[in-house]
């Protein structure tokens, strides 16, 4: 505020009240008025204390001004580089405490009431869900994603605060807090994205306050860039921290993780059997699950028998699965890609959300699974299927297949690593919005419908400052059996962006002569391409060819190996914390 705008200067009001107090004193004397001068000096002591008081007023007036311009001050320098400041502001100058707090602190108040926020949205949803008892199935199923989504929002958001409520923040917590808080924003849009193909008004009803929230996270996520930790990132780092490689696997895989996975079925101690003739300890994989200790610190291995005991058909589990979020540590092993099927049909057509049309879902974190085939057999007809949906911190998949047409592998939220496995679909068979790694993979394009276009990826990466991405190394990206004698029929990408800050990229990997030489395409006109990140790299086969690449402002051939190294098992999922101990090979570097 300028000054002129300020009130008299209190000092001003004293010095004219003294000055005048003086003045009338000699005047009273010089016209012998001395027997009125009790009554004229307390009538001047009243005025004087009615100054004192004035000027004790406007000293605490011009204090709270000085606070209250300070407080903004911290605001708006806390709050620059964020996409939202208003709202960084306003949030910040709601805290009356804001200039005795550390940056931690305060992007622990903003998560705390974000966490409110997101419970008030809860309650919005519920009582959406009986106050409009005619919705569609559809609708339903989409306000029952949102609210299961908002819990997983919440835990998520709980963790980032416990992360950063510790002192100094190293490397793990930092990247800990923002894959969490990362994944509370792709939580927020997946709840709106459930209303895609509704005709109702309900997610008018939700949209502005779910807007406002995930404003909140992304706010947070530019204030935790600023935090100082104690081993900085490379400035030319892409992904932030998926983790450090040893003998093949990102770290975060302890040693006895490691020799589960590679040990041979029959020398591997299994917890529970899952067998449909009666032999095992359960029938079926949702039985198993859900005897499992909750929140478990050690792993739960399972094995799947049944090609031992029946026939080939009995090999198939039809049903729909999900590990929840406190079946944590468990592990899956079968007999091998399509000796061991889970396979179900959901899908869009028929009134589930993409969400909910997975075959499996797993948001139980550390979860593994070997040797299994997820398949969904709906159908290129039935649009989004998903095979398997994962949003399961530091979730790992070995010799493992996904098989679909739309949307197989839903590498949905948080850090996620593909080692030899295939993955099978038409149209984004790969898609979300995961730090996912997918490394010695096959990549399979299928027989579309007529006049539809196979898409390997469509990530979706909302801010820029979410630490996610797809990265794809050493894979062979080709066409399946059904597709190669139509090759020439169906035009193939590598992907598209399906939302604004979409990221991926093909490293060391051998591409088939099915790739257009454009490479990639456009979502819808001009939407993302200069803000989205794709990048290839060493490359080879005659799909490699990028002489006629897109030109979009966000697309890139990388040519230097300090960039593509950031994309790396050892640089993306903080693979050093976790994946050492899982037992899945994997490289560190780019070979």
């Amino acid at each position: 505020m300028p000054a002129t705008t300020h009130p008299i200067y209190p000092q001003n009001f004293y010095h004219c009240y003294h000055f005048s107090f003086f003045f009338f004193f000699f005047f009273f004397i010089s016209t012998k008025m001395l027997p009125h001068i009790p009554c004229i000096l307390s009538a001047l002591h009243v005025i004087l204390l009615f100054s004192a008081t004035q000027f004790s007023i406007t000293a605490e007036a011009t204090r709270a001004l000085e606070q209250t311009q300070l407080h903004f001050h911290v605001a708006n320098s806390t709050c620059q580089g964020t996409l939202y400041p208003d709202l960084c502001v306003s949030t910040l100058t709601s805290f009356p405490d804001l200039t005795s707090k550390t940056l931690p602190q305060m992007i622990c108040s903003v998560v705390n009431h974000t966490i409110y926020e997101v419970t008030l949205s809860s309650s919005n949803c519920s009582g959406l869900r009986k106050k409009l008892p005619n919705l569609n199935k559809l609708e339903q199923r989409a306000l029952d994603d949102c609210l299961d989504l908002f819990d997983e929002t919440v835990e998520e958001l709980k963790t980032t605060v416990a992360d950063l409520s510790q002192g100094t923040i190293g490397p793990k917590r930092y990247h800990d807090s923002q894959t969490f808080l990362s994944g509370a924003m792709t939580n927020l849009y997946t709840c709106l994205d459930g209303f895609a193909y509704s005709k109702g008004h309900v997610r008018e009803k939700i949209e502005e306050g779910l807007l406002e929230i995930s404003h909140l996270v992304s706010n947070s996520l530019a204030m935790l860039k600023k935090v100082p930790e104690k081993k900085k990132q490379s400035k030319n780092e892409i992904f932030p921290e998926y983790g450090k490689m040893k003998d093949g696997f990102p770290s975060w895989v302890t040693p006895k993780d490691r020799k589960l996975l590679q040990a041979p079925v029959n020398e591997t101690k299994f917890d529970l059997v899952v067998a449909k003739d009666g032999s095992g300890n359960f029938t079926t994989i949702g039985e198993a699950v859900a005897a499992a200790p909750n929140s478990s610190a050690t792993r739960q291995v399972y094995y799947n028998l049944i090609h031992h005991v029946i026939t080939f058909s009995f090999f198939f589990f039809f049903l729909n699965v999900e590990v929840i979020r406190k079946k944590t540590n468990l592990m899956w092993v079968g007999d091998g890609i399509g000796k061991t099927v889970v396979k179900a049909s959901r899908n869009v057509v028929d009134g589930w959300t993409t969400f909910q049309s997975a075959t499996v879902a797993v948001v139980g974190n550390g979860f593994i699974a070997k040797g299994v085939t997820f398949e969904n057999s709906a159908g290129p007809s039935k649009h989004q299927a998903v095979a398997l949906r994962s949003g399961a911190d530091f979730s790992a998949f070995y010799q493992c297949s996904f098989v679909a047409y739309q949307d197989t592998l839903y590498v949905h939220s948080l850090r996620q690593f593909y080692r030899e496995c295939d993955v099978y679909g038409t149209v984004d068979f790969i898609f979300g919005n995961a730090a996912a790694v997918l490394q010695n993979c096959n990549l399979y394009a299928r027989k579309p419908n007529p006049n539809q276009r196979n898409l390997f990826t469509a990530q979706g990466r909302e801010d820029p400052n979410q630490n996610t991405g797809i990265s794809i190394i050493n894979c062979k990206v080709a066409a399946a059996a059904d597709l190669i004698p139509v090759k020439s029929e169906f035009r193939n990408y590598l992907g598209r962006p399906w939302k604004m800050y979409s990221r991926t990229v093909f490293l060391n990997s051998l591409m088939e002569d099915l790739i257009e030489p454009a490479g990639w395409l456009e979502w819808n006109g001009t939407f993302a391409l200069d803000t989205l990140y794709y990048g290839e790299y060493n490359n080879r086969g005659p799909g490699a060819n990028t002489s006629g690449r897109v030109t979009w402002p966000g697309y890139r051939v990388i040519t230097n190996s300090t960039e593509a190294n950031q994309f790396t098992v050892a640089n993306f999922i903080q693979a050093n914390e976790w994946l050492n101990s899982y037992g899945i090979p994997f490289f560190s570097g780019l070979t």
